[in-house]
């Protein structure tokens, strides 16, 4: 019988953060596989832990992922980790969950801490629908395509973004979307410093040619406004009272049902139902 992968959350800035749960399933894994051993090493120092390592990241992964699969499929429990947050969103994991479930390997996660759900929720923008876009890509063009692709996107939309980026994308987001489109920048968070900055493109823009970024940025951007339904002519709806005429309704049951699809008042329709057929 196989073993299982388990995705366990680590956290993105404050070692507070790691749960319960999680510190058991690390504890009793077979194994752990880390994005960078050096950095879950510290984890495992603060939890008192002393566990085999092996490393898995997006350079080593087509050659990493087959021996944990190995490992997996001979019985072992491995314990997937990545720096910080959940492992498998915007993370080579991914590709690990997917060998995974391709061999019938159980797969299991612990929630825990996330960036992007994180910054979302004190961002002071719309939550009820976003999109996550995680990092976009270092060459111009592609990064300015994917932009361009979410012109008429008018869910809230999720970004990573790296210090030495950030006034790159910036830019390429104000020609895309406008200098007045909501932003919220985040970064430091769930540390002491954490800082989340509601403003516009253009004033984050202003400011971060002047002031260089520091820390990974979480950039929480709002979406279009939604685009006003056209508001049907009084020939339009005439058009359809005719069409539902040829249908067989009676001129007073096709005048009531396009005054409440179109919200034209059914006495002014039905005159000019009655004029057109003079």
């Amino acid at each position: 019988m196989s073993g299982t992968l388990v995705l366990v959350p680590t956290p993105i800035g404050n070692l507070g953060d790691i749960s319960p749960r999680a510190a058991e399933a690390l504890e009793t894994a077979d194994f752990i596989a880390a994005e960078d051993t050096r950095v879950s090493i510290k984890l495992l120092n603060h939890l008192g832990l002393k566990k085999q390592l092996v490393s898995y990241h997006e350079h080593n992964k087509v050659e990493s992922g087959p021996h944990i699969l190995a490992r997996l499929l001979s019985g072992e429990t491995c314990a997937l980790v990545t720096d910080a947050g959940t492992p498998a969103i915007s993370d080579p994991g991914e590709d690990l969950v997917r060998l995974c479930r391709e061999n019938g390997v159980s797969v299991t996660a612990i929630p825990g801490p996330c960036a992007a759900i994180t910054a979302l929720a004190i961002s002071g923008l719309p939550t009820g629908r976003f999109t996550f876009e995680g990092f976009l890509s270092v060459n111009k063009r592609s990064r300015r395509e994917h932009l361009q692709s979410l012109l008429e996107e008018t869910r809230t939309m999720i970004f990573y973004e790296a210090p030495h980026k950030l006034t790159g994308t910036l830019e390429d987001m104000q020609s895309a979307f406008g200098a007045d489109r909501p932003i919220c920048l985040c970064r430091e968070l769930t540390k002491l410093h954490e800082e989340a900055v509601k403003t516009t493109l253009g004033e984050a823009l202003r400011y971060y040619q002047d002031n260089a970024p520091r820390g990974e940025y979480v950039l929480i951007l709002g979406g279009a406004a939604p685009k006003a339904a056209a508001v049907p002519t009084l020939e339009d709806c005439l058009q359809q009272v005719s069409v539902l005429r040829q249908q067989g309704l009676s001129l007073k049951d096709a005048v009531k049902q396009v005054s409440r699809a179109s919200g034209i008042a059914r006495n002014r329709l039905y005159d000019a139902a009655l004029g057109a057929q003079d």
